[in-house]
């Protein structure tokens, strides 16, 4: 993940504001998606210095973090935010539908205003007691997947978009695909409502052989509990998942 494309599409979104007159304080409201709050939890207090020295202005940058279309849909819904971090273009595209975003979005920023992008990955117990390697692994009988929900989080759709591939490839047809999903998320035992909240079903509650999510979600895991308890199994064909931004 790059920081520092990061900060510069955050400056990107402050310079909007900064065209009318200058003001001692700042307060703006991100809204994020569900597993983005270390990272601009390490980000805010860098670009609010960035700015104070720049531009003499004090920057509070407040949050709201939740299944990316969940947050979407609370924005559409009056949450007054000022700039909108999803993972997933269809909740911008929302969004721009119904008249918060600019129809332009992914023109205003370098990138298709994606700053950064991650892949689907899978996070197994230390030691892969199931012996999981590919999206093969995850239709077995007595497998328990951990997904969030695809019809709120992007986390959960990005899952079900990689697996669909995977199983199109394999299968030859759209019918075959849609069989080897449907197998798939039988063996979904809970389906939570934000990549965070899978995560914590995963490794606080113990639930499930293996948890399909960002390779940065998974990797922050293995950093905060020292690759003692879960381990990265990268599968045959993922997906890119880019991380879309716009100013409200």
């Amino acid at each position: 993940m790059r920081s520092w494309r990061l900060l510069a599409a955050l400056a990107a979104f402050l310079s909007f504001f900064a065209a009318g007159p200058a003001r001692a304080e700042t307060s703006l409201l991100n809204v994020s998606y569900d597993v983005s709050r270390e990272l601009y939890r390490e980000l805010n207090p860098l670009f609010a210095a960035s700015w104070q020295a720049n531009k003499g202005e004090t920057v509070t940058i407040r949050q709201s973090h939740g299944g990316s279309s969940k947050q979407a849909l609370a924005v559409a819904a009056g949450l007054e935010a000022d700039v909108v971090t999803m993972n997933q273009a269809s909740d911008l595209e929302l969004l721009a539908e119904r008249g918060f975003v600019a129809p332009d979005w992914r023109t205003r920023f370098p990138n298709q205003a994606a700053p950064y992008s991650s892949t689907m990955v899978f996070l197994v117990r230390q030691g892969n007691p199931k012996a999981i390697r590919d999206w093969d692994d995850l239709v077995r009988e007595g497998v328990q997947v951990i997904v969030p929900n695809p019809k709120v989080t992007g986390n959960g759709r990005y899952t079900y978009l990689a697996v669909w591939g995977y199983a199109l490839q394999k299968t030859g047809s759209d019918e075959g695909a849609r069989d080897f999903v449907t197998r798939l998320f039988r063996n979904v035992p809970v389906l939570d409502g934000g990549g965070r909240g899978a995560t914590t079903t995963f490794t606080q509650r113990g639930v499930g052989d293996v948890l399909v999510t960002f390779e940065n979600e998974a990797r922050l895991i293995a950093q905060e509990l020292g690759g003692k308890e879960f381990e990265i199994v990268y599968p045959s064909v993922s997906i890119e998942a880019p991380a879309p931004v716009a100013v409200v």
